[in-house]
């Protein structure tokens, strides 16, 4: 019989790779993707607890999966990620219908849990975090991007974090194994590739292997790769020769995520992010000036502990000079084993969303302003399939990592499929995405010649 596995994939990029590589071990296991849970023979839920509500949000979709289990005893509920990592045993005391609890560790034995569930009846539990190497080369890809870790875990210890907690010390992969998996990824067509880390600045030091910068330029050179991303960088470990790179790999998209999460000197210390605001704001500068028309994304935390309304103002200062190019912010919340959750002096959850608030509106002002400043120039656009509005609308991504979205003329609909690239005159800055027109063929710039646009 034809058996149907259900992904549900919560948090970060890394969660995103761990949920492919769990369905192509299922897929090897006869297992068919399943858009519908309610249809499913298996659900995975992979969950994230980077906040308190993301992990809240995981036992949520469990409660619903039970009632759906009630209707269907035979279905197995497996719960993947970080919340696994962290709770483990706890999860079948919470939650007894699950039949599976896999750490982030575990990700290539995942088979082998499913099979020993039904063997013997007994729930499968494995948060072992000696996983042997970084599992087999992926299986067929048809969009024209993905994601390649090439390290995992982290050694920095912010306070307010669990990453090191759940994912483990930082470990690096091989470069040879990085560009095995980046030229089999450009074999089925894939142009995007986006390397993956807790902190890619630190890729290969404890190793002894190649730098990042090094690896990008591996990377760079492997035939039919257009475009190169990467996530996520330390501000601390943000080397000048990384900063170089922009400069001199075309291939190297222009934008990049540089988290700096407060602009007070003194919470950044209290957070040991082990950087100052003054020194955020000068790699920053050199970026901007390495890349014409360089993005800069970026993550706050408001309400940490001991945050005054001072720091506060430090923060909003700080974003107004910075003028980022798109911005995360979110509410402290305590998590399990960070430091930060035994600090005194919280702040009260009222004044957390006061502060979220400011900030994001804010960041949206600038962040509109500066899409609405783009139109009249034309970019390049990695076609990525039809835009969710109405119409025969297509959306694609920009070297900066700007969304486009624009009408597909008549009789170009076979050209500007996924994975097409296309330039695109940009008429319309929204808030969050651009609005274009297509140019003829050889009407703008190629995309090659592009690559360092916004």
């Amino acid at each position: 019989m034809r058996k149907r596995a259900h992904i549900n994939t919560m948090g970060c990029q890394m969660n995103v790779q761990d949920s492919g590589r769990m369905r192509d071990l299922l897929a090897s296991m006869g297992y068919e993707p399943e858009e519908n849970p309610h249809k499913a023979d298996l659900v995975l839920v992979n969950t994230c607890m980077i906040r308190e509500k993301a992990e809240e949000k995981a036992f949520s979709f469990l409660g619903r999966m039970a009632k759906i289990k009630r209707r269907r005893p035979h279905l197995l509920v497996c719960v993947a990620g970080c919340v696994s990592q962290a709770h483990g045993k706890a999860i079948l005391k919470r939650a007894p219908y699950v039949d599976v609890v896999l750490g982030t560790g575990a990700v290539t034995r995942l088979p082998k849990l499913v099979e020993q569930r039904i063997a013997t009846g007994l729930p499968a539990l494995d948060t072992e975090m000696d996983q042997p190497g970084f599992g087999p080369l992926p299986g067929p890809r048809t969009g024209p991007t993905a994601f390649v870790t090439i390290m995992t875990g982290c050694d920095n210890f912010c306070s307010y974090c669990v990453v090191p907690h759940v994912r483990g010390r930082e470990k690096s992969r091989p470069p040879d194994d990085v560009l095995a998996e980046v030229r089999v990824l450009a074999a089925q067509g894939v142009s995007e590739v986006t390397l993956l880390g807790q902190n890619v600045n630190s890729y290969g030091k404890k190793e002894g292997l190649c730098t990042f910068p090094e690896l990008l330029e591996k990377v760079h050179a492997v035939d039919g790769i257009r475009r190169i991303r990467f996530v996520t960088s330390h501000p601390k470990d943000l080397s000048p020769e990384l900063i170089n790179a922009f400069s001199g790999l075309d291939k190297l998209c222009g934008h990049i995520h540089l988290p700096i999460q407060s602009g007070s000197d003194r919470i950044l210390a209290a957070m040991n992010r082990k950087y100052t605001a003054d020194a955020y704001m000068d790699k920053l500068s050199a970026l901007r000036a390495a890349r014409a028309g360089m993005a800069v994304t970026t993550d706050f935390i408001v309400g940490f502990p001991g945050e005054t309304e001072r720091d506060f103002e430090k923060t909003m200062d700080l974003v107004c000079s910075a003028r980022f190019d798109g911005l995360f912010a979110f509410k402290y919340s305590d998590r399990p084993h960070a430091p930060a959750s035994r600090l005194d002096d919280k702040v009260p959850e009222k004044e957390k969303a006061r502060r979220l608030a400011a900030i994001l509106d804010a960041a949206n002002a600038i962040i509109q302003e500066k899409n609405q400043a783009l139109a009249g120039s034309v970019l390049t656009v990695l076609v990525e399939g039809a835009s969710k509005q109405a119409g025969n609308q297509a959306t694609g991504r920009t070297s900066g990592n700007r969304v486009v979205n624009f009408e597909v003329p008549k009789g170009m609909e076979n050209q500007l499929k996924a994975g097409a690239y296309v330039d695109v005159a940009i008429e319309k800055g929204h808030a969050h995405s651009l609005w274009g027109r297509v140019l003829p063929s050889g009407g703008g710039k190629k995309p090659w010649e592009m690559c360092h646009a916004a």
